[in-house]
């Protein structure tokens, strides 16, 4: 049986092809009458739209591109499925890339994403040069930036407010009577982790405590990482009552080492996150961490990006959103004698 084409649809219903597809497509510009004769017909005569020859004739093609670093990271994979949730409740289709954390994958994925026509770009940059080295793409296409790992007022940006994150994660663990408090995993190539080490220090100056930093060698925040800064750290006795993990993937990968150390949470030390990935509420981990509130982050970026495509707004939108403290049991009150 041949296909019913656009064509076939006018002829029977008396109109012409371009009142077809303004029909199907919603157009204030048909009747309603002429629309539901249009709508009822093509049911009947079995007729599908041609994405593709629709999408040329509107200049849209309602599909979103998103880059992230790492689907592996428990972080993004989360904020990937929010996003997509998002954007199909607002008709769009979510095409996803993986930059793999380099540079070269990242400018080639989103040339990629240009070349499908997609409307917009939702993009977790590997770091602090990503926004001016993407410009040729990200000039031509709405985008929007998650994170802190560009400052740049031009560009389009939802993030937390991380300093604040960490000044609160400290503030919770002095409360406990925490007075040692090391810090852990801050990276120098991150703006994320720059904020949030200044949130920690900014908390030691507020309550009279002496900083304790054990930063990270390794290029990414992973539980390995994590791990194998955490097994060096359990070689000698601990100098601190409390750890703050800069994310908790470095936290699930300190627990693991605790673990293989003999060494117990929050008995031997209280240990603190910050993400409040999935994983953490798992009840043998339940770790006290700080939200970052992935769902609110993915759905303003995708309402921002669509507004963008609709050209609702030609200014740079940056949004800001308040992390919050996850008490769970892995940090525990000391006396004086402990601190």
């Amino acid at each position: 049986m041949a296909k019913v084409t656009i064509k076939d649809v006018a002829r029977r219903a008396n109109v012409s092809c371009a009142t077809v597809s303004k029909a199907l497509s919603g157009s204030p510009e048909i009747s309603d009458a002429t629309r539901e004769r249009v709508v009822k017909l093509s049911a009947e005569m079995g007729y599908t739209p041609n994405a593709l020859a629709r999408s040329m004739i509107i200049k849209r093609t309602n599909t979103i591109g998103i880059v992230v670093p790492s689907l592996q990271n428990p972080y993004m994979s989360e904020f990937t499925s929010y996003a997509e949730i998002r954007a199909r409740e607002a008709g769009y289709n979510l095409m996803v890339c993986n930059s793999s954390y380099d540079k070269e994958t990242e400018g080639n994925v989103l040339t990629l994403l240009s070349g499908k026509q997609v409307d917009g770009i939702i993009i977790i940059p590997i770091g602090t040069e990503s926004a001016e080295e993407l410009r040729p793409v990200t000039d031509s296409l709405p985008t929007v930036f998650i994170g802190e790992n560009l400052q740049d007022p031009s560009q389009n940006t939802v993030s937390i407010d991380n300093k604040a994150g960490t000044k609160m994660g400290t503030g919770y663990l002095y409360s406990l009577g925490h007075r040692k408090i090391l810090y852990l995993g801050y990276r120098k190539n991150s703006t994320t982790h720059q904020l949030r080490l200044s949130g920690y220090l900014e908390a030691c100056i507020e309550y009279g405590m002496e900083p304790i930093l054990l930063n990270s060698n390794f290029p990414r925040s992973s539980q390995q990482a994590g791990y194998m800064i955490g097994k060096h750290l359990f070689e000698k006795p601990l100098a601190c009552t409390a750890i703050f993990c800069a994310s908790d993937t470095l936290a699930l990968g300190v627990m693991q080492a605790a673990d293989e150390a003999g060494l117990r949470i929050p008995d031997d030390f209280s240990l603190m996150g910050f993400d409040n990935i999935s994983f953490t509420a798992l009840p043998r981990i339940n770790l006290t961490t700080i939200n970052q509130p992935q769902k609110e982050i993915a759905d303003t970026a995708v309402d921002l990006l669509i507004a963008k495509i609709d050209r609702r707004s030609d200014q740079a939108v940056h949004r800001t959103l308040m992390p919050a403290l996850v008490e769970r049991s892995s940090c525990r009150m000391v006396d004086e004698a402990e601190a």
